[in-house]
């Protein structure tokens, strides 16, 4: 049974490792140019020319490091589709079926082999790139210190690995379902594009409950948010702020006086010397001691995000395996 296997996925194997040697060569290459570039331009830059040669340092990588994130986001959901689909459901097109699950194995065991030796092929080639990746865009994800964006999160570290496990079961099983390759495909796809659209905006963040701690209403403080704003009704708030290394839970926050009350538009406009001169209007309301609540994802949790992200998948996958076997074993009866 092992040996059948092997020679039905010979091919897609060696294309895989013919595509995972392509990727690796230029992963290697990247990672190596954007670890020189990081110590010469973000690390040891020269003190006058900093902020322009971050800056370049950041526009020259953010393409090809998001595109490969692409790739790798992609990747599971190929796998299942072109790995996971046809192998029940061409057995079933093509009416094979009837040779190969009437000899001597099982269809549970046969289903069974097939889902462990071809699964762990799957995982195996999306954790090689994923290993690769993860090395190739350290420097870049250092500088740019957003390992929560949704689609660094999910194109990093072990959580991909949980995606394959995921997609590769699902196709199996919506082919024994459906029957047939193509819609399998198509199912396949759907499903695990869905799952990556709604885990990243309305579940992943609700996974371990938020911290909320109070900040001061600073210039350091505000170069890392958006801007600020005031409003007649509402009063003053900060939009965008980021703490470093955080997950901001929220894009906007009041502003409040030392003593809670909201910080007004009036209050604010007393500060404003109409010369714009920004840093004398800082100094103004810095003196008020001013200060905004931020709610947030600590950086602390990535970890604990990766492996109960990777575990919640793998869980997925062994529930729908056990429906596949309980599923291709009633078809015998």
């Amino acid at each position: 049974m092992i040996w059948l296997t092997w020679r039905q996925l010979r091919t897609q194997l060696l294309v895989a490792a013919i595509g995972l040697a392509v990727l690796a060569a230029y992963l290697v290459y990247l990672g190596v140019r954007i670890r020189h570039d990081y110590t010469v331009d973000v690390v040891n830059c020269v003190p006058s020319d900093c902020d322009n040669t971050r800056r370049l340092f950041t526009d020259r990588y953010v393409a090809p490091v998001s595109l490969l994130g692409l790739l790798l986001l992609a990747l599971p959901g190929l796998v299942g589709a072109f790995w996971g689909a046809p192998l029940v459901a061409r057995e079933l097109e093509t009416r094979t079926d009837l040779l190969v699950w009437n000899q001597s194995v099982t269809r549970g065991r046969w289903l069974a082999v097939k889902l462990v030796l071809v699964g762990a092929a799957a995982v195996a080639v999306t954790a090689a790139l994923s290993l690769l990746l993860t090395w190739n865009a350290s420097r870049y994800d250092q500088w740019v210190g957003d390992r929560f964006a949704a689609m660094s999160f999910a194109a990093r570290n072990v959580a991909p690995l949980g995606y394959a496990a995921f997609a590769f079961v699902l196709g199996v099983l919506a082919g024994l379902l459906v029957r047939r390759t193509v819609p399998a495909m198509a199912i396949t796809l759907g499903v695990f594009a869905v799952l990556q659209i709604v885990v990243p905006t309305a579940i992943r963040s609700h996974i371990l409950p938020p911290v909320t701690t109070t900040v001061r209403f600073t210039a350091d403080a505000m170069q890392h948010a958006r801007g600020f704003g005031i409003n007649p009704d509402t009063g003053a708030s900060v939009h965008g702020y980021v703490m470093p290394g955080t997950w901001p839970m929220q894009s906007e926050s009041r502003v409040y006086n030392a003593d809670g009350t909201p910080y007004t538009g009036t209050q604010a406009r007393q500060c404003m010397t109409g010369a714009g001169d920004f840093g004398k209007d800082m100094e103004c309301m810095e003196r008020q001691n001013l200060h905004f609540s931020y709610t947030y994802q600590p950086g602390s949790r990535y970890w604990p995000f990766q492996w109960i992200e990777l575990s919640a998948y793998i869980l997925l996958a062994l529930l729908l395996a056990g429906c596949a076997l309980w599923r291709i074993r009633r078809r015998a009866g």
